[in-house]
């Protein structure tokens, strides 16, 4: 009994520790790519993009970075080189960002490729990793554990910003691509932090699937009416939930911020993204899926405060609610997921759940940048729509899974 006790123990705590260490390697990829995603949008458009140009291109990156998911989760749970992939992810995704740096005056073709292979590497390594993490996560509590990793996460998506607000007031933005070129080579800096603490993690944790003591022997993943509900619950979700470089861009053509702060409305977004996340990991624990509609119910709004003033303060209320959304989506969605799918191919399950998370961000960023260009009312009016839609859909979930 006390060994096994003593045993259960060490697995928890390598659990804990794992968590941890991957959460640290989230820290640094996201204070490199969610750092340059809070100026993305404006460098774009001084690069000549235009707002729908904008909005294709986001939705594309995320088309990318979720469609191709399905491709590296079958591979994964295939293969069961999930290092492999989370490397390779890894790799691609952070040196995509000082590459920008390189992009010449009215080179936006160039920028927005570079956009796309940051997506692209996200795709290739987040099945594999939502994998291990799942593993880990089991011991902890599936909330918790996801919950805990994305704070560490978007405290980096927090530090990234704020970094470049202080690069941007030493700097200047008199000249403002070069500020922002100077911005995207600094990033280089957490870039090869993550790439050495990814093979750290490799090394030190090569196999992160014994953390979860449940075994099971079913490889096939069926698609029940409760998971299809879900799914488009989730599609109505993302098809409403407009992409920060929206939000960045709005906030550069109206004015509301100095230029120079325009890093810091994503550094607030992230940091309640984080803490919304451990609240609603926690929660989710508690209530399951319940969660998701208090979340969406609260972050319903968000576009009636940004898109529709010019309102500094209102701006930031939506800038808030906005948070609020990615936080719970960050850690419930994934939670979620893996209490659905069997453990043999839950790299799959992930693939297909983002793929058409990914379609429907894609669809709904492309129709909400032309909006914006055509009137900003219509794209408010179809975002809170979107996102009313998918509560509806998280209530039919629950009482079909009920019964």
């Amino acid at each position: 009994m006390g060994n096994h006790l003593k045993k259960n123990g060490k697995v928890l705590t390598g659990a804990i520790a794992f968590i941890t260490l991957m959460g640290i390697v989230s820290l640094f990829s996201d204070m490199t790519h969610e750092g340059a995603r809070s100026i993305l949008g404006e460098y774009l458009n001084l690069t000549g993009a235009s707002a729908a140009t904008i909005g294709f291109v986001s939705g594309v990156g995320e088309l990318c970075g979720y469609s191709l998911r399905l491709l590296s989760g079958f591979v994964a749970d295939k293969t069961k080189k999930y290092w492999t992939l989370i490397i390779v992810g890894y790799t691609m995704q952070v040196l995509a960002i000082p590459l920008l740096a390189f992009v010449p005056e009215n080179g936006w073709i160039i920028a927005c490729g570079l956009v796309i292979m940051e997506r692209i590497g996200k795709a290739i390594k987040k099945p594999a990793k939502n994998t291990l993490v799942s593993f880990a996560a089991s011991e902890v509590g599936t909330g918790k554990g996801f919950a805990y990793q994305e704070f560490l996460d978007q405290m980096g998506a927090f530090l990234g910003p704020v970094i470049l607000f202080v690069i941007s007031l030493v700097k200047g933005t008199d000249q403002l691509f070069s500020t922002y070129r100077l911005c995207f080579l600094v990033l280089g800096i957490p870039a090869v932090i993550t790439i050495t603490l990814v093979i750290v993690s490799k090394v030190k944790y090569p196999n992160p699937e014994v953390f979860e003591k449940e075994t099971d022997d079913n490889t096939e993943f069926t698609i029940e009416k409760s998971f299809v509900i879900y799914m488009a619950a989730i599609c109505f979700y993302a098809f409403g939930f407009a992409d920060f470089t929206m939000i960045t861009l709005h906030a550069a053509k109206t004015a509301a911020f100095p230029e120079a702060s325009l890093s810091m409305l994503y550094a607030l977004a992230m940091a309640v993204d984080a803490f919304a996340a451990l609240f609603f990991g926690w929660l989710f624990d508690k209530i399951g899926l319940k969660a998701m509609v208090i979340a969406t119910v609260c972050s319903a709004f968000f576009a009636c405060f940004i898109f529709l003033t010019d309102n500094p303060i209102l701006m930031i209320i939506g800038i808030v609610l906005w948070g609020i959304g990615m936080g719970a989506e960050d850690s419930i969605m994934k939670a979620a997921i893996s209490k659905i799918v069997p453990r043999n191919m839950r790299s799959t399950g992930y693939g297909i759940f983002e793929t058409g998370y990914g379609i429907a961000w894609f669809l709904g960023s492309w129709l909400l940048g032309a909006l914006y260009d055509y009137n900003p009312v219509c794209l408010v009016i179809v975002s809170v729509a979107a996102q009313l839609c998918a509560v509806c859909f998280y209530v039919i979930c629950i009482k079909v899974r009920k019964k």
